[in-house]
């Protein structure tokens, strides 16, 4: 075979893989007539890096919805394993119902970029300080806020297993939010939960007792406060049910729990 058939070849190869692999037979291009694969690509999303208070880097991937008007903003916090491929498809759903989001890599100021071994990502999760993962979550506030196409005053977040805990942490220390998703994350203690301020909405597994245990004192000091707290338990499932693999993953609560998070945040940051 001879060179020029074979960078042919592989041309084409590349090319397939840009149009999702629609080939016919023979090789040919089955897409039908005004039809493109790439027109189904409504977002538009990057890996980028800014600096904490301290001059530390952080990694983080942000994506944009298309539309005309500045867009609301929310910051999703990964779970306990770190940043892993799951997240960013998280951003991208959120980028795809109109909203710019943006989710950190919360180890990235200390080790560089969360690990893929899960393990290892869990161990280093239990290394950070606080404050510090506060610090990080003002640095991305404050990148996400200085982005042209963010309307200022509409930032919410979103966080599962540890991010969902860091969700409702961050609630207490910026009162600059608008409202706050936790996704099966343990609320913060009683001290944190008297400066909330901000509509929080609760998305839990009904086999997920060590979390819901802690609901009835916390629906009770958010109600006293005035503060919205709509939450349910989703039958059938269990810890970390959003992300695939997980129990009740594969059931129709999943869809149910999304439903739920799009109207809230409708409500809440599209006024």
């Amino acid at each position: 075979m001879s060179r020029s058939m074979t960078t042919r070849g592989a041309v084409k190869a590349l090319m397939l893989v840009a149009l999702g692999g629609a080939v016919g037979a023979g090789g040919t291009y089955a897409i039908r007539a005004g039809v493109h694969p790439l027109d189904r690509i409504t977002t538009h999303g990057e890996w980028v890096k800014f600096a904490n208070a301290k001059g530390d880097s952080i990694r983080a991937y942000v994506a944009y919805p298309e539309r005309k008007d500045a867009a609301p903003a929310v910051i999703v916090i990964h779970e306990i394993f770190g940043l892993t491929d799951w997240e960013p498809t998280v951003v991208d759903k959120l980028a795809g119902a109109g909203y710019v989001a943006i989710v950190p890599d919360l180890q990235s100021s200390h080790y560089g970029a969360s690990p893929a071994d899960p393990d290892s990502g869990r161990k280093i999760t239990a290394l950070l300080v606080p404050d510090d993962v506060t610090a990080d979550l003002d640095a991305t506030f404050g990148y996400i806020t200085s982005l042209p196409s963010v309307k200022k005053n509409a930032v919410a977040t979103i966080g599962f297993c540890w991010g969902g805990g860091q969700s409702f942490r961050y609630a207490t220390n910026n009162p600059k939010l608008k409202a706050a998703v936790v996704c099966y994350g343990p609320p913060p203690d009683s001290a944190g939960l008297s400066r909330i301020h901000i509509p929080i909405l609760g998305i839990y597994g009904e086999n997920d007792n060590r979390i819901a245990s802690t609901l009835g004192d916390v629906t009770a000091r958010l109600k006293a406060q005035g503060v919205p707290f709509p939450h349910d338990s989703y039958p059938g499932t269990g810890h970390g049910f959003l992300k695939p693999g997980r129990k009740g993953s594969d059931t129709d609560q999943v869809g149910k729990a999304w439903d739920a998070i799009f109207g809230f945040y409708h409500q809440y940051l599209d006024k």
